[in-house]
């Protein structure tokens, strides 16, 4: 007889959300998988596969939308009903394996994800494993570290590692169903709030501290090492860097926990932004200086305060108000050529319904969810390309001078070449591309002919003072001033 595969589920909501932002997220934003589609989303986990073959997964329900706002109460309970629902349906399981952000905010409630994770444990009780993957700027509370046995995160920022990482929970996951023995986890509060941007792999100390992960992960009696360096435009008591080391061994994972803790903190002041941070004018003025000189094409310019990405809301207009006052870019183009990315704008778009592409069109866009930084912009210029994404819906680019500002009928972050390419704006062949992006993601970042990181205000200010955090633990790194260092001793949860 065949020994039995272990039962497997699979559920999840992951979304990145800014307490400062006006967005709202409801269902439309999410994309939703629901039973057997679940498993489209882990091709490692496919029929043929080692993982795959080695037990059985069961697709239960999984929503994920881009980062933005908070979640609606209502969105938020229905996904956790249909959650709770399914798990009960599918009976007896091994483990869930729980698919989750980290930093998901909800209307009216602290910590979502270990809100989430106590409902699924209701349901599956005591016994069953939990492993979860998820985003290294994710922010997990002891509450959260109590109810999930295997925990991991990213070791890459920008998350090239994101499927690597998910394929790692499903391996590590199968490595303890069946034992008679349950992982220990030591955690570690770490009082460090940092943006991404002045906490990305690409560059010291964060680098070198990641890097540091696997090395303690092979150490015999280790299971998985992870550092969250948590979730800075969140506002709630778990929000702070934390380390969680899992295994067997328990004094070596308290050890090794305290150790990386104890790195994290003395590294806390070397933390920089990871590209040359400068003024909105500062980043128009270093590209025009750049293509005058002859310099490769192009240059980048983030609008780092409203990046989607990261839970902007997506149509703050600052920036591109700012753009508009500039005669540079506005008068006599000379065949200068500056791609504005993006405002989100169902209205302004479907006003340009029947209007001919390469006609004069005169409307005004954006600051319809988010108002408090500026208001709506006109835009008079030529409507010169009309394009259907599946995320963006409709997309029109108006031309008003050198600028091509790209106007999209829902939440779209253009962090890659291709958003771009899809409207017939070759980045490579543009001198300077202004997107709502913090630190660049990959394929923006090996064009770069150059970048400055704009300080821009919005939902996501690099500036986390002009923010005004009031529910955060204190004292917190770089808010407060430390008389002593903090207590980095582990806590451990079995």
């Amino acid at each position: 007889m065949s020994e039995r595969r272990p039962r497997i589920a699979i559920a999840g909501v992951a979304i990145e959300s800014s307490a400062y932002a006006a967005h709202r997220a409801g269902h439309d934003d999410f994309v939703v998988l629901r039973g057997a589609d679940v498993l489209t989303r882990y091709p490692f986990l496919a029929a043929g596969t080692p993982l795959g073959d080695a037990a059985e997964w069961i697709g239960v329900f999984y929503a994920r939308s881009i980062p933005g706002g908070q979640v609606r109460r209502d969105v938020y309970d229905d996904f956790r009903s249909r959650i709770v629902t399914g798990l009960a349906e599918v009976g007896d399981v091994d483990a869930v394996y729980l698919d989750v952000h980290g930093a998901m905010g909800v209307d009216g409630l602290d910590d979502a994800e270990g809100d989430l994770l106590e409902a699924v444990r209701a349901v599956i009780g005591a016994e069953p494993l939990v492993v979860a993957p998820m985003d290294l700027h994710g922010n997990v509370s002891e509450r959260f570290a109590r109810a999930v046995d295997l925990p991991t995160c990213f070791r890459l920022a920008p998350h090239e590692d994101a499927d690597e990482t998910r394929e790692r929970a499903a391996r590590t996951l199968l490595e303890w169903v069946g034992r008679d023995e349950r992982p220990a986890r030591a955690w570690v509060r770490v009082p460090i709030l940092l943006p991404g941007e002045k906490t990305s792999t690409r560059v010291e100390p964060a680098k070198s501290l990641y890097a540091r992960l696997g090395d303690v992960e092979r150490m015999p009696g280790v299971t998985d090492a992870s550092i969250w360096i948590g979730y800075a435009w969140a506002d709630e008591p778990r929000c702070h860097a934390t380390v969680l080391v899992s295994g067997s061994d328990e004094p070596t994972i308290v050890e090794q926990a305290e150790t990386l803790a104890r790195a994290l903190w003395d590294a806390r002041a070397d933390f920089s932004f990871v590209g040359p941070p400068g003024s909105l004018a500062d980043g128009i003025t270093a590209g025009l200086a750049h293509r005058a000189s002859g310099g490769d094409r192009p240059y980048l310019v983030s609008d780092s305060g409203d990046n989607p990405g990261a839970g902007g809301s997506g149509d703050v207009t600052w920036a591109l108000h700012e753009l508009l006052r500039d005669d540079r870019l506005t008068g006599d183009d000379d065949g200068l050529s500056v791609a504005v990315a993006s405002i989100f704008d169902a209205t302004a778009v479907a006003s340009l319904d029947g209007v001919a592409v390469g006609s004069a069109v005169d409307l005004e866009a954006g600051a319809r969810v988010d108002d408090r930084v500026s208001g709506p912009v006109r835009l008079v210029g030529v409507l010169l390309h009309r394009h259907d994404d599946p995320v963006a819906g409709r997309v029109v680019v108006i031309g008003i001078g050198a600028l091509r500002v790209i106007v999209t009928e829902r939440r779209k972050a253009f962090h890659a070449v291709e958003d771009f390419r899809r409207l017939g704006i070759d980045p490579s062949a543009t001198d300077i591309v202004v997107t709502k992006i913090g630190y660049l993601e990959p394929t923006l970042y090996a064009i770069a002919a150059g970048w400055t990181l704009a300080l821009t205000p919005g939902p996501v200010d690099q500036d986390l003072d002009r923010l005004g955090h009031r529910r955060i633990e204190r004292p917190m790194f770089p808010f407060d001033a430390f008389d002593a260092d903090p207590d980095l001793r582990a806590v451990v949860l079995r």
